[in-house]
């Protein structure tokens, strides 16, 4: 037998003030993201904003339906965004946020199960990792440097990807 240990790594800071100039930005733009959310059922709006190498930001809300399967976490929407219209361009940052009237959100919401693999075969696709930005608009900041932060254990199979470019 053997035991294995992971430890993942993330900078917090105390409010948004303390990021650099580039991160503090990316984070309003996900904050303006958030007015286009369509979230009438759960109350629960989330923005995200996805900066490209270009400079270009993309922007992503979560859209409800009242056939709840049927709707859209923020981070997939922008990451599809992103994969249908600029996949030659890099994703360099993503900055992630979220509010409700219903109660005090105090610290940073983190993204689904769902949302993370996708981000993950996104770093895959682009063949380097990007800067994820978890923020609570009052509140603190976690900066993780990839996704394997977040999920060590990511589905991924190299066969699958060699065997669909045949």
């Amino acid at each position: 037998m053997t035991e294995h240990e992971i430890k993942i790594a993330f900078k917090e800071y105390n409010t948004l003030q303390e990021l650099s100039t580039p991160d503090y930005s990316l984070c309003h733009e996900a904050i303006k993201a958030m007015e286009n959310s369509h979230s009438p059922y759960s109350k629960f709006r989330v923005g995200v904003a996805l900066k490209l190498q270009s400079g270009k930001i993309i922007y992503g809300s979560n859209q409800e339906n009242v056939a709840y399967p049927s709707g859209l976490c923020a981070e997939r929407v922008a990451l599809f965004h992103w994969g249908a219209n600029c996949p030659d361009d890099p994703i360099e940052a993503m900055a992630v946020t979220a509010s409700t009237d219903e109660f005090e959100i105090s610290q940073p919401v983190t993204c689904c199960g769902s949302c993370l693999q996708v981000m993950a075969e996104y770093e895959k696709k682009q063949n380097k990792p990007f800067e994820v930005i978890l923020f609570c608009i009052n509140g603190p900041a976690w900066v993780m440097n990839g996704v394997d932060s977040f999920l060590p254990f990511m589905f991924f199979e190299n066969r699958l990807v060699n065997e669909a470019k045949v």
